[in-house]
């Protein structure tokens, strides 16, 4: 050995802290064999920054004096200020000062980040170097989940173990194939030169290609996205492609300003080549105990002729736009604090322009709700006091009929474990104040006369705003009174629940309930002055008050058995005692409007809606329910029912303004059966179906069918529903309809979806529309489609794929008079961007306000 220069230490595996330069120093690194707890309090003391030695683990330690280098050999492991270099051998120059890394080279980094490669030539403090046939691994949270990306190399150059050159590099999101590694991911970026730059955690790239299943798609010369680490970032986000007949061609490039990590700015230019610039702006701020955020959007129209005359349109102005903005603050741990504030130049300008819009308030009733809120709710009660402006979006609808709600005001406080008396005693509060410029008529049993009637090329016709021939009782409904209206409730009320030796429940009940309800109807403009027809127009002031005592009665009988599990059938009885409401007709009814008798209110004490009505006289409610619950998860409950007035005045038999209770299956002394059956074999499967049946001849009244499942790959749900005619309440014709959903796996990546609205009653309209028009040889369609989307997709850890087909058919409730049918293509790549496009496939533009 002294002869060649070169000494050799065996021991085993060696284990060594030391200063970096002095891995030379051989002797005292193969003297002493440190144990594995030194190990790891070395590794710790790094970690936390204390300790900038480095410590070796090797098989063998040689020492060669002629080249002045230290190799170690074997299962090589040199950790460093959080770093971590493991390889077959490694060797230190101390002349050059280079530790070079030979076959299975990997570099782990304190933040978790993994180099591999053939040959690693680094700097002592591995921060500088060249790298052959380089991997990297990175890992970061982005957008909610776990990303890992991978860059890969023939030759990278290391800088300061800041920035990384990848020559000729390629780099993905996609984790290799398992069975073929070699294999191209599903995508992948190929540049002349990847540069990676840990300070500014940006990734840029220069004469890139995007390959699909090696295939490349795309060249850009020039380019750069944040690394997987970057939750925000100041840049251009993914573009928005539009194609529209009434907008023309465009496209949407956002930019994101990152102003400071708790506030940003984005800015989004769109250019349309039929109607000119689009701007919109939104800006975000989050504070310590909640967020707020502003948006806002505009344009100068460049064709107006696109759009539709007033009032079908908004073809007169020139500027159109939208402000919005939405805060939410936790005041404390049980108060909040919010807004969701919209207002609009016109109410076609959302859709028109496909302004996204967090006010809208569902897909089915176009309409923008604008709130402002203070809640409460602590483990006895709750405070919620809101403020709504309602903004409707379709022609179907009048502005100047919507309600102003300033405010409304719910307070509930309960009280258990009372002396004396025991039970529960409960405070319910409301305060409502509203008011509109007009009054809102509608004609019974059938609509027949509108305000505003038109014709456009087309055969489009347009009847809009309903109103009544008639103003008067039983031809004519009132949905709302022009002016003002303001009612206070306050209720008080108590139950307990007495249990005897035979097991069988008995719940008292009491409660006292007082109204106040102030008024200022507007009589003048519109056609406010009909209202008089109606209401005392001259009186502002009523009050109302309404006492009430009952029971409620209930034996469950408990069975069990080893074969169908565990069986509950419980019979229910109540009786309530009240004296008769008072004033109905001669109120406004703005809340109460909605009144559905099923299994869910069967038992309720009052069984209106909302406050503006409140139900009197004496009245039983009955019936029974059945439960089964078996041992393999199984579940069945079956409830059946009926109410009877006994005495005084049914408040359901006598309309008010909106006819409230006619028609409802309760304006008898015998009311309806109503009844539920719900059935759930496993966890997997679930059938529900509630129905009501005429008290004298058992026919359905209502029925309400649903089914939902998960069967393997397939997930599905059906929803069957019939409502049979109620003129009273200005419904002439029955309802019926089918909406079915379902997603089919087709694999762990691929799925196909779908959706559709069956309308089964839109040919009873139609056909009574033909006839009235002298169209008699025509034959309406026994099934109309309402709405239809067909989709499918692909998602993994790197790529998610949409295309979404919708088409939405003449319907009145969703306010489309005309087919709309419109094709989404939306592309995702994990850490590079999205695009999305979106394209008009109708033959004409069917949204509302839209004239060609």
């Amino acid at each position: 050995m002294a002869g060649s220069g070169r000494l050799g230490v065996r021991m085993g595996r060696v284990t060594r802290t030391i200063a970096p330069i002095a891995i030379a120093a051989v002797g005292a690194l193969a003297s002493a064999n440190v144990s594995a707890q030194t190990l790891n309090d070395a590794l710790n003391n790094r970690a936390r920054g204390g300790d900038s030695r480095l410590l070796v683990e090797a098989r063998d330690i040689v020492y060669d004096n002629d080249k002045n280098t230290v190799s170690a050999v074997g299962n090589v492991e040199l950790y460093y200020q959080g770093r971590v270099l493991q390889a077959d051998r490694v060797i230190y120059d101390r002349k050059t000062q280079r530790v070079t890394a030979i076959g299975n080279a990997r570099l782990t980094e304190a933040d978790g980040t993994i180099v591999t490669g053939d040959r690693f030539e680094l700097s002592e403090d591995f921060k500088n170097g060249f790298i052959n046939s380089l991997r990297l691994r990175q890992t970061g949270p982005q957008d909610g989940k776990i990303v890992t990306t991978r860059f890969t190399a023939p030759r990278a150059e290391r800088t300061n173990g800041e920035t990384t050159v990848f020559e000729a590099g390629t780099y993905t999101a996609c984790e290799p194939c398992a069975k073929d590694p070699e294999r191209p991911p599903l995508w992948q970026v190929k540049a002349a030169r990847i540069i990676h730059n840990n300070t500014e955690r940006t990734i840029y790239y220069e004469n890139a290609r995007l390959e699909f299943a090696g295939v490349p798609i795309a060249y850009v010369p020039y380019f750069s996205t944040p690394d997987p680490t970057v939750k925000r970032k100041t840049g251009f986000l993914s573009p928005r492609y539009i194609a529209n007949t009434a907008l023309g061609y465009g496209v949407s490039t956002p930019f994101f300003w990152n102003l400071a990590p708790n506030y940003d700015l984005t800015v989004t230019p769109t250019f349309l080549s039929r109607q000119g610039f689009l701007g919109q702006v939104e800006w975000r701020h989050r504070l310590s105990n909640g967020f707020y955020n502003v948006r806002a959007a505009g344009i100068f129209q460049q064709d107006k002729e696109a759009f539709l005359p007033a009032p079908y349109g908004a073809r007169e102005k020139t500027f159109r736009g939208s402000i919005e903005t939405t805060g939410r603050f936790a005041i404390n741990d049980k108060w909040n604090f919010g807004w969701d504030v919209a207002t609009v130049t016109d109410k076609w300008f959302l859709q028109n322009y496909r302004v996204r819009s967090e006010s809208l308030s569902s897909t089915y009733i176009k309409e923008s709700i604008s709130q402002v809120y203070l809640t409460g709710r602590g483990e006895s009660g709750f405070f919620d006091l809101r403020s709504y402006y309602f903004k409707p979006l379709s022609y179907y609808d009048w502005q100047k009929q919507q309600p102003l709600v300033h405010p409304v005001l719910d307070y509930n406080k309960r009280f258990r474990h009372l002396g004396g008396i025991g039970g529960e005693v409960a405070f319910d509060f409301n305060f409502t104040s509203l008011s509109r410029d007009a009054a809102q008529f509608q004609q019974i049993p059938t609509q027949q006369l509108s305000l505003f009637n038109f014709s456009l090329p087309g055969n489009r016709n347009y009847n809009i705003f309903e109103t009544c021939a008639v103003f008067q009782r039983g031809q004519c409904l009132v949905r709302g009174v022009g002016g003002s209206v303001s009612r206070a409730t306050a209720q008080v009320s108590w139950r307990r629940d007495f249990i005897d030796p035979l097991g069988q429940v008995w719940q008292p009940f009491a409660f006292m309930r007082t109204d106040g309800i102030w008024q200022s109807p507007n009589t003048s403009r519109y056609q406010n002055a009909n209202v008089a027809n109606f209401i005392d127009t001259d009186a502002d002031f009523f009050g109302r008050a309404m006492p009430g005592v009952g029971v409620t009665y209930k034996f469950p009988f408990v069975a069990r058995t080893e074969t169908w599990g565990t069986h509950i059938f419980e019979p229910v009885a109540q009786i309530i005692a009240r004296p008769n409401e008072t004033r109905i007709g001669r109120l406004p009814n703005e809340d109460a409007q909605s009144l559905v008798f099923d299994d869910t209110n069967i038992f309720e004490w009052d069984k209106f809606s909302g406050y503006d009505r409140v139900e009197g006289g004496v009245r039983a409610n009955y019936g029974a329910q059945y439960t089964v619950t078996t041992d393999h998860g199984a579940y069945a409950n079956l409830l059946f029912g009926q109410s009877y007035h006994l005495s005084g005045r049914n408040s359901f038999s006598k309309g008010d303004l909106a006819n409230t209770g006619l028609d409802s299956g309760l304006e008898t002394r015998r009311s309806d059966y109503v009844g539920r059956f719900r059935f759930a074999p496993n966890k997997n499967l679930a059938f529900t179906a509630r129905g009501r049946f005429d008290e004298q001849d058992f026919n359905l009244r209502r029925i309400e069918l649903q089914a939902t499942g998960v069967v393997g790959p397939l997930s599905t749900s059906v929803i069957y529903a019939r409502y049979d005619a109620q003129p009273q309440l200005g419904i002439g014709q029955r309802r019926e309809g089918v909406l079915a959903s379902g997603t089919l796996k087709l694999n762990d990546n691929w799925y196909v979806n779908g959706n559709v609205l069956v309308d089964l009653d839109q040919y009873l309209t139609d056909r009574t529309q033909w006839i009235a028009t002298g169209q008699v040889g025509n034959k309406p369609d026994r099934f109309t489609v309402s709405t239809l989307g067909l989709g499918f997709g692909y998602t993994d850890e790197c790529t998610t794929l949409q295309v979404v087909y919708t088409a939405n058919f003449k319907n009145a409730t969703t306010g489309t008079r005309q087919r709309d049918q419109t094709i989404m293509l939306r592309l995702e790549l994990t850490t590079l961007g999205q695009a999305t496009v979106t394209q008009n496939v109708s033959g004409t533009s069917s949204q509302d306000g839209i004239s060609q």
